[in-house]
């Protein structure tokens, strides 16, 4: 007897419309395959991924390892977080930014990604418009779509540090612009915005009534003077309509233990926890029990890689510079830089005319075994994003390499 047809869309495909239009994470494919032509024996230099480079520092560790052994830890636990870690993200938001909330305002999550999707599934109704500055982290676009939103594109560029002016702002605002996306220390540009641009901007979205969404997760990371502040902070009358996305996994080089969170409004923080309770429940015990250790813990660790950022940083964007046709901004936070190669498109190298920058680093990869990953992934083609949380012997020999290569351009 033979198998039943199995039903198909009425453009042939067996895969939803929604999920089918998914991009890729372009991020995690330039590190897939660069660990891929490692794997075969190339010696493939990547800055592609947006991790550090150092192990979870040790007390970390030994707490998770300690989980283990806990009973309590081989049990289903509140979907929304073990009370004692939404306690500790309490005082740790009041440390760190001055933010004084309560725990019914935490969410814990599956990492920084369940926390971005969840807030736009939370907020969002079919048409909503999201204000997001480009350049953007990838999947922002992708997890508002998916929640029926849609993503208004506000252009930045080198000229003005990538950061967005509220007369950009305004003019991209429409009757249907229900929330601006924030994020700073930005990724991919690790631009900061100043305190007093952080305050015009959340009083702008409070007297116009919209939500802001705010991803912190790079606040320790701000380098040359460079301040971080948490716009609820800054604009408290706007509290009521902020949600703040944070994590553990840049701070603290945790980025495959999987805890992030969400802080905002009581009504929003419940709603967002009764969808999460359907679609994962709690998030690993283990892992947030290394969460307690990390937020409740000293930030010695993360001084400590602060300073490797930093010197990385420096480095990056003196060698970047002085490549002909590259444009390099110094950052101020996070750890990417995000130079210009709009001056080197259409040029040749090697026997190939690269058109755009998705091109120019499929010839970088080739020929000089370097990975990186081309701004079309965020929304502005023309740059690449190269992450300078790698080892400084790596760091020095990839760009030694891309410029040798771009040297040659023509």
């Amino acid at each position: 007897m033979a198998a039943p047809e199995t039903p198909t869309t009425p453009d042939g495909t067996r895969v939803s419309a929604r999920v089918g239009s998914i991009a890729e994470s372009a991020t995690l494919a330039v590190d897939a395959k660069a660990k891929a032509l490692k794997a075969e024996g190339r010696p493939v230099i990547g800055f592609g991924a947006g991790e550090p480079d150092f192990a979870t520092p040790e007390p970390i560790v030994r707490a998770a390892q300690q989980a283990c052994a806990d009973p309590r830890n081989h049990r289903y636990s509140p979907a929304s977080g073990l009370p004692e870690l939404r306690e500790a993200i309490v005082t740790k938001t009041a440390r760190d930014s001055g933010y004084e909330i309560r725990p019914n305002q935490v969410l814990v999550t599956n990492g920084g990604k369940q926390a971005v999707y969840q807030t736009f599934a939370t907020l969002l109704d079919p048409g909503d418009e999201v204000l997001l500055p480009a350049p953007y982290w990838t999947t922002y676009p992708e997890a508002i779509a998916l929640a029926g939103g849609k993503p208004v594109e506000v252009p930045t560029d080198e000229s003005s540090g990538y950061l967005v002016t509220l007369e950009q702002l305004e003019a991209a605002r429409t009757p249907r612009t229900k929330m601006l996306l924030f994020n700073s220390p930005s990724n991919p540009t690790g631009a900061v915005y100043p305190p007093e641009r952080v305050a015009e901007i959340g009083r702008w979205a409070a007297e116009r009534g919209l939500w802001v969404v705010t991803d912190e997760i790079y606040e320790h990371l701000v380098y040359g003077g460079a301040e971080h502040v948490s716009m609820p902070v800054a604009v408290p009358e706007l509290a009521q309509r902020c949600v703040v996305l944070n994590g553990v996994a840049k701070t603290y080089a945790m980025t495959g233990w999987r805890v992030g969170w969400m802080i905002g409004p009581d009504d929003v923080i419940k709603a967002a926890a009764n969808l999460q309770s359907h679609l994962t429940s709690n998030v690993s015990n283990v892992s947030q029990r290394a969460a307690l250790e990390a937020v409740s813990g000293s930030l010695d660790a993360v001084a400590e890689m602060r300073e490797a950022f930093d010197r990385r940083r420096r480095t990056i964007v003196e060698r970047l510079s002085e490549i002909p046709g590259v444009t390099c901004p110094e950052p101020k936070g996070a750890f990417y830089a995000y130079p210009s190669v709009k001056g080197l498109l259409g040029r040749e190298i090697r026997g190939r005319r690269p058109q755009s920058s998705a091109e120019l680093a499929e010839v970088i990869l080739e020929q000089a075994e370097v990975a990186v990953v081309p701004g079309e992934a965020f929304g502005t083609p023309g740059y690449f994003r190269m992450s300078y949380a790698l080892g400084d012997e790596d760091l020095a020999e990839g760009v030694r390499r891309m410029a040798e290569l771009l040297s040659e351009a023509k």
